[in-house]
């Protein structure tokens, strides 16, 4: 048996040298974030066009799963495509809003027992409850849907849950928030493994940002500024096209002819941080663009997008994904 299960699972993937993704849904399978994760790392080419991802559907109990909608998807491909996997997503399922179905089948047991101990392993929304139930989050800083934060927490206390954030990482294992962090926290893995331009490229063919913090809230309670009142949105372009000059907060609410005290409420509301720590994103995204498309100097790379030195890029890029601008560039330059 165990040969016959190793023999189906290499014939689930048939390129080797793609990044192997594995999406293990279960009965009441949200189909929307089933799509994200195809979607997304389906779109992922390299510089010549190639597909860097391989990804395939699996289930505990191949079959017909039953979706949250008014139709079910036969499933092909078992657990033993968890084994073969780099990164294995567990998508929530609609059955978890309950919490007499948040108990762990044998089956979904033994499938997640499958996935390899260097394989990255993440969820989209309630089904952090399966990575929680299996003891995969214990110690671990993680997140889910807002709405249920309060119930995970007390089932599960050794988790260090933050129910504020879009997405966590820590170690091999990510979680994310709603439905629609799922398409943020794939692009953080697309980033994370092939570079900013690649995940700016997919979410470009998608149509959605193609970078928010995972630290960024979950829940902003004016996305969209009330009618009649101004938006931050014309300070933002204008940061954007003047990210090599020196921007203070008085600059930007300049822009929009407010007090720096409303501007700073109303930049909080609708973009859902701080309007300093967004312009701090948003020039660690030009470096990365810079580091990965151009052959400038580190320095000029600094001045380019307006952190000044050499020294003070390298400590906020340090900051934000743990590495110096050379490996960065070393890791993620693409071919010209």
């Amino acid at each position: 048996m165990a040969t016959l299960c190793k023999n189906r699972a290499m014939a689930v993937f048939r390129h080797p040298e793609r990044h192997k993704v594995a999406v293990l849904v279960r009965h009441g399978m949200l189909v929307m974030e089933l799509g994200i994760v195809h979607r997304l790392f389906g779109q992922a080419r390299s510089a010549d066009g190639e597909r860097l991802y391989e990804v395939v559907t699996c289930t505990p109990e191949p079959g017909d799963i039953r979706t949250d909608s008014d139709f079910a998807i036969p499933v092909q491909q078992g657990p033993e495509a968890v084994a073969e996997a780099d990164t294995v997503i567990v998508p929530a399922s609609s059955l978890e809003y309950e919490p007499t179905g948040r108990q762990l089948t044998e089956q979904l047991k033994h499938a997640m027992n499958l996935v390899r101990p260097d394989s990255r392993i993440a969820s989209i929304c309630t089904g952090a409850y399966v990575l929680a139930a299996m003891g995969l989050l214990d110690g671990r800083r993680a997140t889910t849907h807002w709405r249920s934060a309060c119930e995970f927490q007390l089932e599960y206390p050794r988790v260090q849950l933050d129910p504020d954030v879009l997405y966590t990482e820590d170690g091999n294992v990510f979680t994310s928030a709603g439905v629609a962090s799922g398409i943020d926290l794939c692009l953080h893995m697309i980033r994370r493994d092939f570079g900013a331009a690649v995940a700016n490229e997919v979410a470009r063919g998608t149509v959605v940002s193609p970078h928010r913090e995972g630290g960024q809230a979950q829940f902003i309670r004016r996305p969209v500024p009330e009618p009649r009142s101004s938006s931050t949105s014309a300070a933002r372009a204008w940061a954007l096209e003047n990210l090599d000059q020196p921007i203070t907060l008085r600059d930007l609410a300049a822009r929009e002819s407010m007090s720096t005290r409303t501007f700073t409420r109303r930049f909080r509301d609708e973009v859902g941080m701080s309007a300093l720590q967004w312009l701090t994103q948003q020039r660690v995204e030009r470096a990365r663009q810079l580091l990965e498309e151009s052959e400038l100097p580190v320095d000029r790379v600094a001045a380019a997008c307006g952190f000044g030195t050499a020294a003070s890029l390298r400590q906020h890029l340090q900051a934000a994904l743990g590495v110096s601008p050379s490996a960065y560039r070393t890791t993620f330059r693409r071919p010209a």
